[in-house]
C-alpha cells in the first residue's frame, strides 16, 4: 500500500464525508440497526457518532491501515466497543449467520470484487438479518452516466479504487435476499457525478 493510499487518501475522505448533510443520512440509516452488528468499510469511523445510544458494541472491517489509525480517536470518544479487523470484505473470518445487522456506507464503490463481498455479507447474516447500505453510484440520468464512465478511470486513481459508475441496486439484487427499502436520489449541493445515492435495506430470507 502506497503513501497516498495509507496517509493522504484517508484524510481526504474523512474531510469529504464528514459534513452535516451526510451525517443526517447516516443517522437515518443507522437508526434501524439491531442486535449483533458488523460494519464493512469502517473507514475513519464517521458512522460512530450516528449509531443509536442503544448500540454498545460493533465489529468492523477495513483493509486500509491508514483509515484505522484515524478512526482511533473516534473510537475513544464513543461509548461503543469497536472490534476492528484489518481485512478485506471479500473474505471475512466470521462464522456463517453471525450478525443481525451488517452496515455498508460509501464502501461498495471501491471493493475490487464487490459481488464476492456481497455474497459474504449474505453468508454472515442471520436468517431475517438485515443489510443496510448507503452508497454512491451510477446516476439515472444518461447525460450524467456519460461523464461518470468517462471519468471513472481517473476516479479509480484519485479515489483509491472508487468507481463512479457502479449500479449498486443491481449489484445488491444479485443476492437472494428480500429488498424491503430501495431509495435512489441526489444529495443536494454536490456535483451530480458523485452525488447519486442508493439507500436500502435487504433482509436475508
Amino acid at each position: 500500500m502506497g503513501i497516498y493510499s495509507k496517509y493522504i487518501f484517508p484524510r481526504l475522505m474523512d474531510s469529504a464525508l464528514s459534513g452535516r448533510v451526510i451525517s443526517k443520512y447516516r443517522q437515518n440509516l443507522l437508526s434501524q440497526v439491531t442486535g449483533n452488528i458488523l460494519e464493512i468499510g469502517f473507514g475513519t469511523g464517521l458512522n460512530l457518532p450516528n449509531y443509536p445510544s442503544t448500540v454498545k458494541k460493533i465489529s468492523t472491517v477495513d483493509i486500509n491501515p491508514g483509515m484505522n489509525s484515524l478512526a482511533k480517536a473516534r473510537v475513544k470518544a464513543t461509548g461503543i466497543e469497536v472490534v476492528q479487523h484489518l481485512i478485506t470484505a471479500e473474505k471475512m473470518p466470521f462464522e456463517e449467520s453471525s450478525f443481525d445487522t451488517i452496515v455498508s456506507t460509501w464502501t461498495l464503490c471501491s471493493i475490487p470484487d464487490v459481488d464476492k463481498a456481497l455474497s459474504e455479507v449474505y453468508r454472515l447474516l442471520k436468517p431475517k438479518g438485515q443489510f443496510l447500505f448507503l452508497e454512491h453510484g451510477l446516476s439515472n440520468e444518461t447525460s450524467i452516466q456519460i461523464w461518470q464512465n468517462r471519468l471513472n478511470r481517473l476516479q479509480n486513481i484519485l479515489g483509491d479504487g472508487c468507481h463512479f459508475n457502479r449500479n449498486i441496486a443491481s449489484l445488491v439484487a444479485k443476492q437472494p435476499w428480500q429488498i424491503t427499502e430501495d431509495k435512489q436520489f441526489y444529495i443536494k449541493d454536490m456535483p451530480k457525478i458523485a452525488s447519486y445515492m442508493y439507500q436500502g435495506t435487504a433482509i436475508k430470507t
